[in-house]
């Protein structure tokens, strides 16, 4: 594995290995050089003195040849004055040797440098060769030479570097191991540095090394140890508002779609679902036009990629079911260098506002409609008295008639609109105090038994469980009374209406129902808006201002409680309302 220890252990291998084999070498020729010095010290010594005991024993210099090669194991010759062999230790006889005159170990007797070292044509070896002159002063009788085998000496010099091969080789193992432990300890906060920059890049950031050493290398690991710590708390930063922005996108109230200079959909919110009735995170990277399907909204798109500026359109989508409108804003995302990098574009819901929008048209119109009838009818009259003399008393009271019934129904509208606008303020206080309501609901049904009577209507009332309860007990007569009138207004001669009223768990029920006309289903939506009839022609002629289911709304929500309708055309309506028991206000 090409690591940086092996690299490491590698490099000091080399390093060593050379060194040592460079100082063997150095150590080897010393050692070699000092063996062959002393050599040669100790055959100058042993020459000088067989030359000394030749000069002065009277043996035969064979016989003193072949006694000192014996003890000395060495090759000893005599030569004499003019280079002629005249004793050898050796098996060969001295009449079979040529000169030596001329041999370099005689030229230079005496002196160190005359050691040789040579191949003997005699004894056919390689020796080491040294020659003393004999006699003293100028007086030279002769020379003894000594050889000695140079088998001996290159014996002694391999035992030498077998030695020296050795201890240096254990001396190479020693110093591999503890360099091993050595380079792993020196490269283990290496590794673990390496290790750690590993699980960051992974996006690990918890990941941490140890290492206390005060050295270059503790630096580094504390170092990248504060390095994982900065980019984790950064990290930890960037994702914390990563999703705080993803929540408050996901969770804004508004439509939110990012297309890229591409035209591909890039993000879309949680509110585009239901705008568009469709799995919008299906969209993402696809082309904005193969997935919105609203011609008018897709054009819109297309004009902000165009023309690269601000725009805002009302738009509508229509699902089959229900029409919304939304308030459509395009924005140009530009980078640093003003090119163009997406589109944002954001749909604000108005549905709301334009409903608000029509039912205050509508409430103009209907309050001018309601308005105008009754004081049309009253000014009409009024100038009809005025204006012709009325001798028929008769005719004359039929037209005061008339005018006391209108001013009675325009008083009883600008009643009903100050007590919907008194409702309606925001210091409008319910006197509230413990009530039982099926003693509310019984006063109601006799007080509009004979109403109901009079239209042969059958009136049942009816009561079951607790139903005590806190809340305003006029204002919840008044509720019961609006609702009543109406079931007794809109059902037909021989129907019939009932009042039930019984305890729950935590609310009050209370069930008003009728056998009247009904209401037709796309109406229900709309029956507690001011004005709104379903029947216009009929309730003007009942009597009815148009407002007081406007009126039970909007007391029920003081009261915290809650109202529904179910009805059927030609069957009968049924408005269901709950009371909480425990008041929350």
């Amino acid at each position: 594995m090409n690591t940086f220890r092996s690299r490491l252990m590698a490099s000091l291998l080399i390093i060593i290995l050379l060194t040592l084999a460079a100082l063997g070498f150095l150590i080897g020729q010393l050692i070699n050089d000092f063996y062959m010095d002393e050599t040669v010290d100790r055959l100058q010594k042993e020459a000088r003195m067989i030359a000394s005991v030749a000069q002065e024993s009277e043996e035969d210099l064979q016989t003193l040849s072949e006694e000192i090669g014996i003890q000395l194991d060495l090759r000893v010759t005599f030569i004499a004055e003019d280079g002629e062999v005249i004793a050898e230790s050796s098996d060969v006889e001295g009449d079979e040797m040529e000169s030596h005159l001329n041999r370099e170990e005689i030229l230079l007797a005496g002196s160190p440098e005359g050691a040789t070292i040579r191949d003997s044509e005699t004894v056919g070896r390689s020796l080491l060769y040294y020659a003393h002159p004999i006699g003293e002063g100028d007086t030279n009788e002769g020379y003894v030479r000594l050889a000695l085998p140079i088998d001996a000496v290159q014996e002694a010099t391999g035992q030498m570097w077998i030695i020296i091969a050795v201890g240096f080789l254990v001396a190479l193992i020693i110093i591999v191991v503890l360099g091993y432990r050595v380079t792993q300890r020196l490269t283990r906060p290496i590794s673990q540095v390496t290790g750690m920059a590993n699980e960051l890049a992974k996006g690990n950031y918890h990941a941490r090394t140890h290492d206390e050493a005060s050295d270059e290398l503790g630096q580094l690991t504390r170092s990248v140890n504060t390095l994982a710590y900065n980019l984790q708390k950064t990290t930890s930063n960037y994702e914390r508002q990563q999703e705080n922005l993803e929540a408050l996108i996901d969770n804004m109230g508004s439509g939110l779609l990012f297309i890229d200079g591409r035209g591909h959909i890039t993000l879309a919110n949680r509110m585009c679902d239901d705008i568009f009735q469709a799995d919008t995170s299906e969209w993402l990277e696809h082309l904005y036009y193969d997935c919105i399907h609203d011609h008018n909204f897709v054009q819109f798109i297309q004009r902000v990629f165009l023309t690269e500026t601000h725009a805002h359109e009302q738009l509508y989508f229509d699902d089959g079911w229900s029409v919304k409108h939304y308030e459509a804003y395009g924005t140009p995302v530009t980078n640093s260098k003003s090119q163009l990098h997406g589109v944002v574009v954001v749909l604000h819901d108005i549905t709301g506002l334009k409903r608000l929008e029509e039912i205050r048209k509508d409430f103009v119109a209907n309050v001018s409609h309601e308005l105008k009838t009754p004081v049309t009818s009253l000014k009409g009259f009024a100038e009809t008295l005025l204006s012709e003399s009325m001798e028929n008393q008769d005719v004359q009271r039929q037209f005061l008639e008339i005018i006391w019934k209108e001013s009675d129904r325009l008083q009883d509208l600008v009643s009903d609109l100050l007590e919907l606008s008194r409702i309606e303020t925001h210091n409008f206080q319910l006197n509230l105090q413990p009530i039982a309501l099926s003693k509310i609901g019984a006063e109601t049904e006799r007080l509009l038994r004979k109403k109901a009577g009079d239209k042969s209507l059958q009136f049942n009332f009816s009561s079951e469980g607790n139903t005590e309860m806190i809340g305003d007990a006029s204002r919840i007569k008044q509720i019961l009374l609006n609702l009543l009138t109406n079931a007794i207004a809109y059902t037909g001669e021989g129907g019939e209406v009932k009042l039930n009223i019984h305890g729950e768990a935590e609310f009050i029920v209370c069930r008003v129902s009728d056998t009247g006309i009904g209401i037709e289903k796309q109406d229900l939506p709309r029956i507690f808006e001011r004005f709104y009839r379903v029947d216009k022609a009929r309730s003007r002629n009942l009597g009815g201002t148009g407002l007081g289911l406007a009126i039970v709304k909007h007391l029920l929500e003081a009261h915290e409680g809650t109202i529904e309708a179910k009805s059927e055309p030609s069957v009968g309506t049924t408005f269901t309302i709950r009371f909480p028991k425990e008041w929350n206000g």
